[in-house]
This record gives structure tokens, C-alpha cells and sequence, in this order.
């Protein structure tokens, strides 16, 4: 795992000991950056699931002006540290062990993201209760980015299916909002694509797209 561009290219990444983590494979972090590359310049992000760190020290490297980072683990924040000075990107960051939604509620009405990234353990089920705490806190700045990442499951055997609009929209609806329409209403899904099993979907707020 390493930086892929920007002023820390190519420096690679310690990991987390163990199978707590899934840090993201290279594949699909290029393009998920892809998908954002141009949105990066001087944009205050948050890593909320941050394992290793790598998304919010990739978006660094590449020109963000600050991240903050949020892991319940106190050995991933240790990482994330040791990343952070490896890379020379630590006077930019913000790294701090906890609960998600204790930092979420916390920092409700009081702090703005541009850029959001949404990793969580796929089997939590964290994605849509943080996105409800996104929402309702005001988390997301105007034109602002949430990018979730998701396991879609196993792919239909029919290739004409993957190409299929509705079949997309339902696996956003079930992987990213949890079947909860109420919460789905407050988002506008600008671009969702998979990667193998990995589902990437970029979200913004409802009312900026309607």
C-alpha cells in the first residue's frame, strides 16, 4: 500500500496487524481519485473509518488543506500517525481515537467538510446511521463530496444486468442508505461504479442536484 501521486508519491504505508482493517486495494483507490481528482485543491476532508489513513493522506498529498481522522482503534490512530509523519503530511492532520457518531454528534453545527470519506467494516452497518448524522449535523459544506465504499456481493451472472440503471439504484439504496428512503431523499448519488465487488457511489447533498 502507498501514496499513489501528489507531494508524498510512491511513500508506502504501514498497515494495522491482523484482519480489523480492510485497507482499500490499490485498484479501487485510483479510481475512486479518480472520480474526484479535480475537487482535491485546498478542500478540508474527513477520513471518519480511517484504518491505515490512506484515503485522507492520499487527498492530501494530492493538495487538501487539512484532514481529520477518526478510528475507534487507538492502534490505527498509532498508524495513522506513523503515516502521517512517513509522508510529511502530519502538520495537516487531525487524528483523533473514538466512536464515529460521538465525533459525529460532537461535531454537529460546528465543523464543515468538503470531502467526506466513508469506509466503514462492511458488516457494520454504520454507513447509513453516519450518513443520517451527516445529514441532520450540517457535516457537509456546499458542494461538498461524500465517497461511501461498499461490498456489492456477488456479481449477477448476467453481464446485461451491470448495465442495468435499476439494478444499481436498488444495490445504492440497500448497501449505502440501508433501505431507508427517508434518508436517501437527502442526497443526490452523482456517480456510483463498481470494481470487482467494491462498490464506490459519490454522494452530495439532495438539494444542490433538484
Amino acid at each position: 500500500m502507498r501514496i499513489i501521486t501528489g507531494s508524498a508519491r510512491g511513500i508506502p504505508l504501514e498497515t494495522l496487524p491482523g484482519e480489523d482493517t480492510r485497507p482499500t486495494g490499490e485498484r479501487v483507490k485510483e479510481a475512486l481519485f479518480s472520480m474526484i481528482q479535480f475537487e482535491i485543491e485546498g478542500r478540508r476532508v474527513l477520513d471518519l473509518f480511517a484504518g491505515s489513513g490512506q484515503l485522507g493522506l492520499e487527498a492530501l498529498s494530492r493538495g487538501a488543506a487539512q484532514c481529520v481522522f477518526i478510528d475507534a482503534a487507538r492502534a490505527a490512530c498509532d498508524v495513522i500517525a506513523a503515516n502521517a509523519k512517513k509522508t510529511r503530511l502530519y502538520d495537516r492532520c487531525r487524528i483523533s481515537a473514538g466512536d464515529y457518531a460521538s465525533f459525529l454528534r460532537g461535531a454537529a453545527n460546528r465543523e464543515r467538510f468538503d470531502m467526506i470519506f466513508l469506509d466503514p467494516p462492511y458488516s457494520s452497518g454504520f454507513l447509513p446511521d453516519a450518513l443520517a448524522e451527516i445529514a441532520q449535523g450540517g457535516l457537509l459544506a456546499p458542494g461538498g463530496r461524500i465517497i461511501c465504499e461498499t461490498d456489492n456481493g456477488p456479481l449477477p451472472a448476467s453481464k446485461r444486468l451491470l448495465k442495468d440503471e435499476t439494478y444499481h439504484r436498488e444495490q445504492v439504496c440497500r448497501q449505502v442508505f440501508g433501505e431507508r428512503e427517508e434518508l436517501a431523499e437527502q442526497f443526490a448519488v452523482l456517480r456510483t461504479a463498481l470494481y470487482g465487488r467494491t462498490r464506490i457511489t459519490l454522494l452530495t447533498k439532495g438539494e444542490e442536484i433538484r
